[in-house]
């Protein structure tokens, strides 16, 4: 999916067995060939929680769903690198740095298509 790394923004839509849809506006990089994302309200953030139960969900860029998978992220060196993705496609927005720091920081998963 290296076009959704050019997208600023996409929409992530995480379902629940009996619930509706979360769907929520979030930013993604690239590192390499992977995609990445967080949660900029950290765990608190429903869709992170739903996210990292089910694993599964779906991001829609530019009017197109995609199925995808939710996979937790725990490499230290990774995620310093998606720290600098975050600062080089994001860094002139005043919300970069909370991506990059606590809650946020602590919330990567990298996308998978399905």
């Amino acid at each position: 999916m290296p076009w959704v790394a050019d997208s600023h923004e996409i929409d992530v839509v995480v379902p629940a067995p009996g619930r509706e849809p979360v769907r929520v506006p979030i930013w993604v990089v690239a590192v390499g060939d992977d995609l990445y994302v967080r949660s900029w309200k950290g765990e608190a953030g429903v869709w992170y929680r739903r996210a990292q139960r089910y694993g599964t969900g779906s991001v829609v860029v530019d009017g197109d769903e995609h199925a995808v998978r939710f996979t937790p992220v725990a490499d230290p060196a990774l995620e310093e690198a998606v720290d600098r993705a975050f600062t080089a496609k994001y860094g002139s927005s005043e919300y970069a740095s909370a991506m990059i720091n606590p809650p946020a920081s602590g919330t990567t998963m990298r996308l998978d298509r399905m």
